[in-house]
């Protein structure tokens, strides 16, 4: 299945989500309108045929540590502390750690 094919699963998946939007949506226009994001925060984005989604920064470095991911740089030299590429090719791990970053974003809001 290609990366794109993967994604479209995960809009499908996270749809009819409370919160959240998804790609295609009226009035999406910019940076991040090929997201997906929960009350208006990307959570996760597909960036060079790869999964990329925000976590909390030590389970990014546990992530990268076991080989399951790969720092993301966003084109400026250095790589983002909460920010993650997945290097897992498969739906499932997609569809665990898309939830994990959904739930994580999610939780930031309530915080602030």
């Amino acid at each position: 299945m290609l990366p794109e094919e993967r994604f479209a699963v995960l809009i499908e998946e996270f749809r009819a989500s409370e919160g959240v939007s998804v790609p295609g949506e009226p009035g999406q226009r910019g940076f991040g309108s090929n997201a997906l994001k929960v009350h208006g925060s990307i959570f996760a984005m597909l960036s060079g045929g790869k999964l990329v989604v925000k976590l909390p920064h030590q389970r990014v470095e546990a992530l990268i540590g076991t080989g399951d991911g790969a720092p993301f740089d966003a084109g400026k030299g250095r790589a983002m502390r909460e920010w993650l590429t997945v290097t897992a090719d498969d739906e499932e791990s997609w569809l665990a750690l898309a939830h994990e970053a959904r739930d994580f974003v999610a939780s930031q809001r309530r915080t602030q």
